[in-house]
């Protein structure tokens, strides 16, 4: 089982950002606790083990600090570092679901989530309803009607950023486990357990990470029956962080705040700026006035975040737009330091295609990162005009 334990009481979210779990080394006195790369420990005498160290899969320090860390953040008692955010939903699900049971999820939830619960556990007996998580009404309805093990809510959503109360939604569930995934708004931004969430979950390799270097994801929570049962998996079906993966992802952790600030800055004004020109139909983005969800993200939220996506009138222009930056980079995932354009119909929403959740090809998706504003805002009024001639 982990160490975890919520370090920094009383502190700020950025003082527990680089301090939480990272005492100096008690050995060199180093203010950057080493990366313990041992996948064996020395143990005293059979049975008595030297900080409670024995076998790497089952505990490791540098995971350990990282865990720390990230129950700190989001005010947990528990959290679980994974190799991949994917890897730390299977294990969740492994945890709560059986043959029988049923997932209610968003109807725009990230494909990946709903891949691995459709064709991983769907197999298995495991139901996926989906539903839109913004009308409570019918969120209601959908438990009513499902009586579901899981409600799976992901706030603001991807990619059409919708934002749901969770507060809200908190209410209805009765005993179905609450599950947020919070890697879009992070714990700077937001905190699903203290609206009521019973777990928290995060692609650790987005905006935690931060540096597109590292893959991971984790599961936090404070419910202690369930950490058992989770913490159990991780040892039991291995799919840990590994020490550098770890180390790297406390690193990024440590300037999440200041990354933050310039993320929501950047988007607002890029979010604003297309939602003024007329080559877009539409933009997504909470920070908008217009957008459905602003009132709630101003109430659960202390920021809007740095994704961002845009309806084109074609295809032909959403796909020539993104094939026509030049700062912002054509690739796969967000959160990074660096801008990235996406295209969801045919990149990351490949496996939803043909469902309730496959997303239009007019639509764009923007992980605006902390580059000079003026040259994120000419890539894009000069990505526009080129995309203006399809």
């Amino acid at each position: 089982m982990t160490k975890n334990t919520h370090s920094g009481d009383g502190a700020g979210f950025a003082t527990r950002a680089i301090h939480a779990g990272q005492e100096p080394d008690p050995l060199t006195g180093a203010v950057v606790p080493p990366v313990v790369m041992a996948s064996t420990f020395t143990q005293d005498g059979v049975g008595n083990l030297r900080g409670g160290y024995e076998y790497a899969r089952a505990a490791n320090p540098t995971r350990d600090a990282l865990q720390t860390q990230l129950a700190s953040l989001e005010g947990a008692t528990h959290a679980f570092s994974f190799a991949s955010g994917l890897a730390a939903e299977d294990a969740l699900m492994r945890s709560v679901l059986a043959p029988g049971d049923t997932v209610l999820m968003g109807n725009d939830v990230y494909g990946g989530t709903h891949r691995l619960a459709s064709k991983i556990f769907g197999p298995w007996g495991v139901t996926v309803v989906t539903t839109e998580m913004t009308d409570l009404e019918g969120v209601a309805a959908a438990i009513a009607a499902n009586q579901p093990t899981v409600v799976w809510l992901e706030t603001p959503s991807n990619p059409f950023m919708k934002v749901s109360d969770i507060a809200a939604v908190s209410e209805l569930v009765g005993d179905a486990l609450l599950v947020v995934d919070n890697t879009f708004a992070t714990p700077y931004l937001q905190r699903p357990l203290e609206h009521g969430a019973h777990v928290v979950v995060h692609s650790t390799t987005k905006y935690l990470g931060g540096h597109s270097d590292v893959v991971g994801g984790a599961v936090i929570t404070n419910n202690d029956e369930l950490a058992e049962k989770v913490g159990f998996h991780q040892f039991a079906a291995g799919a840990i962080s590994a020490p550098m993966e770890a180390w790297l992802t406390t690193r990024g952790i440590k300037t999440l705040p200041v990354r933050m600030d310039r993320h929501c800055h950047n988007a607002q004004i890029l979010a604003e700026a297309l939602d003024a020109d007329p080559r877009v139909e539409q933009v997504f983005y909470p920070g908008l006035p217009s957008h459905a969800g602003h009132d709630i993200a101003r109430t659960q939220m202390s920021g809007f975040g740095g994704m961002l996506s845009m309806r084109f009138p074609t295809g032909a222009q959403a796909q020539a737009f993104v094939e026509s930056t030049e700062v912002f980079t054509l690739a796969e995932s967000l959160g990074g330091v660096e801008s990235l354009v996406n295209y969801p119909a045919k990149m990351t929403h490949m496996s939803v295609k043909g469902t309730e959740l496959e997303v239009p090809d007019t639509i764009v998706r923007l992980s605006v990162g902390i580059e000079d504003i003026d040259d994120l805002l000419a890539d894009v009024m000069q990505a526009l005009e080129r995309a203006g001639k399809y």
